[in-house]
């Protein structure tokens, strides 16, 4: 059995996703996803990078599919997409090509009470409860190495990322500040390439930060995928929300802490501390 699974959408939404693709593990199976997500996926024989597979082109207009594609999509036996699932063109055009295909809601309907990791796990059958796991060399879970970037020493530093992809789900950096000179260990920054923060890490792939955030001893940061990253690497993380519901969006890991405030600004350090503190009592 060849089968292909395409899963669009954020960083932390692939990643919420990954034990329900995982569960649909085939003989040989292949992957497309966000650019920034191909470095991560730790069950795939190949990843593509979306943009690369010209499927976004698929049902547009009159444009024809491409020869290429068709015959790359014809090469598998099955099709499992969150891709399209609410575009009837496309969802035509695939089943033209005559490969079983299946589509599924990339996101929980507005509403839905439980979790999404549950929520795409239901989608294709899988058991509940799941924990999407990211393996790096020398992570302190001990599962198996898949990303092999040099440089998982543990270290005794604590990891902060102070942003996420929305202001409304940021906790004022002043507060981040503040807790950083509170905290019993030295913290290392990190931000995206295109975030304003001077001497933060950075890194120009995720699997590459995966690596490097599974080496401190502790993780904080916003409801973002950064932080979905943190928790499914195995390394202890502080997730702070705002808006967002934590009951349907929470990063799901052995050891996470979840501090709710809307506005987020409401949250107090001395809480954020109380939680980093807990987790590294239990170390």
């Amino acid at each position: 059995m060849r089968r292909l699974l395409i899963r669009p959408g954020a960083i932390g939404d692939c990643i919420l996703s990954f034990p329900a693709m995982e569960h649909l593990k085939a003989t040989y199976m292949e992957v497309w996803v966000p650019g920034p997500v191909v470095s991560l996926v730790p069950f795939a024989d190949a990843v593509r990078g979306l943009a690369s597979t010209g499927l976004d082109l698929v049902g547009v207009g009159d444009l024809k599919m491409p020869a290429g594609l068709r015959a790359s999509l014809q090469s598998f036996d099955s099709v499992v997409s969150w891709y399209g699932a609410g575009r009837s063109e496309f969802r035509e055009a695939l089943q033209d090509t005559g490969v079983r295909c299946e589509f599924h809601r990339a996101l929980p309907p507005e509403g839905y009470g439980g979790h999404a990791t549950d929520f795409f796990a239901q989608q294709v059958g899988a058991p509940s409860g799941l924990r999407p796991r990211i393996p790096v060399v020398g992570a302190p879970s001990g599962l198996r190495p898949r990303i092999p970037v040099a440089g998982a020493m543990r270290r005794e530093s604590i990891v902060v990322q102070p942003f996420s992809g929305s202001a409304k789900k940021n906790w004022p950096l002043e507060r981040y500040r503040e807790l950083a000179m509170r905290l019993p260990h030295a913290v290392e920054w990190t931000a995206g390439p295109e975030e304003d923060l001077a001497n933060a890490v950075r890194f120009e792939d995720l699997g590459s930060l995966a690596q490097w955030i599974s080496g401190g001893r502790l993780y904080i940061g916003n409801d973002s995928g950064i932080t979905h990253l943190a928790a499914a690497v195995g390394v202890p993380t502080v997730a702070l929300f705002g808006p967002t519901d934590p009951q349907v969006w929470a990063p799901r890991g052995e050891n996470v802490v979840v501090l709710r405030a809307n506005p987020i600004a409401e949250l107090a350090v001395r809480d954020v501390m109380t939680a980093a503190n807990r987790l590294l009592d239990s170390q």
